[in-house]
């Protein structure tokens, strides 16, 4: 793939985007990127305060950037309902949803508002949650793509484990984050074969940041772990870059035209750790339709979410070609 940057990224006004964990981090870096593409940007998170300083910094990069922020916490399946009850109520389609909030390896196992162990709830129910409750909104948009921030870790010590999805027993930091990673990109896949089946008209596809130098791991293990000092002082420098490079996977899959239906994408350079974005490597596990549709079901059940099948919305590409619409700023025990 030829070296891909926001650049080649050209304006799509009235093209509508809902960014999960977009406070800081990647995501602020992807809300940057399509502010200054024309889209009208949904920035979302838990901190309400954070999510103000992040609309002046967008605001501050593009002065007439049409963005807000909406409270949603990926922890709480009330609040992910509620979010979406309110963006319906308040817009008639959504063209790109980007599930890319998350934590990782805390070091005790800790659980949601709804009993789930938090990274798999966080980072893969409360999305998926979310997918399924936006699904009338985005078969309204004009072309439509779901983005599913995955990582590195889904290749690495990473199974579904089915007998205890939750980690009741023997909570292990790593391979809970790992697993929550697996899932969100075998839902990214499954999203898009489950769409060709159904024509609801999407794009399903995944992205992950590689390394990139964010608050992540601090704010999951602390920066006291010694695997973190190690990272920062040893490894970070060769084979980290910043978050806005890190973003950059995720703005392709999103944004790019030449992002295809099922694709993964990633840095390309040092073991897909940093560098241009390139066609990412996706794990066998991952590959595993069985699994992923098993998944599918478990998570449904889970989450107390259905599938609509409603029809697209005709009107939506008129919208987009006109130039947009007015922008108003298995459960726990």
């Amino acid at each position: 793939m030829k070296p891909w940057t926001v650049r080649e990224l050209a304006p799509q006004p009235g093209r509508r985007a809902v960014i999960t964990g977009a406070t800081g981090g990647i995501g602020l870096e992807t809300a940057l990127a399509l502010a200054g593409a024309d889209f009208e940007v949904t920035v979302t998170g838990r901190n309400d305060d954070k999510g103000e300083i992040a609309l002046r910094r967008i605001r501050d990069a593009h002065p007439r950037a049409r963005v807000r922020y909406e409270h949603l916490d990926l922890a709480s399946l009330a609040s992910v309902k509620q979010f979406a009850e309110r963006y319906a109520a308040q817009h008639d389609g959504l063209d790109v949803l980007i599930n890319n909030a998350g934590v990782m390896t805390p070091p005790q196992r800790q659980t949601t508002a709804d009993g789930f162990e938090l990274q798999f709830g966080t980072n893969y129910l409360g999305h998926y949650a979310l997918t399924a409750r936006l699904l009338p909104q985005l078969r309204k948009g004009a072309a439509p793509r779901v983005v599913n921030v995955s990582s590195l870790a889904h290749k690495l010590l990473a199974d579904i484990h089915f007998d205890d999805l939750q980690w009741q027993r023997g909570y292990k930091p790593w391979r809970a984050y790992a697993q929550s990673k697996l899932a969100m990109l075998s839902f990214a896949l499954e999203l898009q074969r489950r769409s060709d089946a159904g024509d609801w008209g999407l794009i399903g596809n995944g992205a992950h940041p590689g390394y990139a130098r964010t608050d992540l791991i601090a704010n999951g293990p602390g920066t006291d772990a010694w695997h973190t000092r190690l990272g920062v002082r040893l490894l970070q420098p060769w084979t980290s870059h910043s978050a806005a490079d890190g973003a950059m996977p995720t703005v392709y899959a999103a944004a790019a035209p030449q992002a295809r239906r099922g694709g993964y994408y990633g840095p390309s350079d040092m073991f897909e750790q940093k560098g241009p974005v390139g066609e990412a490597r996706i794990g066998a596990r991952a590959l595993d339709e069985a699994v992923a549709a098993r998944l599918w079901d478990v998570s449904a059940k889970l989450t107390g979410v259905s599938w609509p099948s409603t029809l697209i919305d005709t009107a939506a590409p008129a919208r987009i070609a006109a130039g947009g619409a007015d922008w108003n700023s298995e459960r726990p025990a």
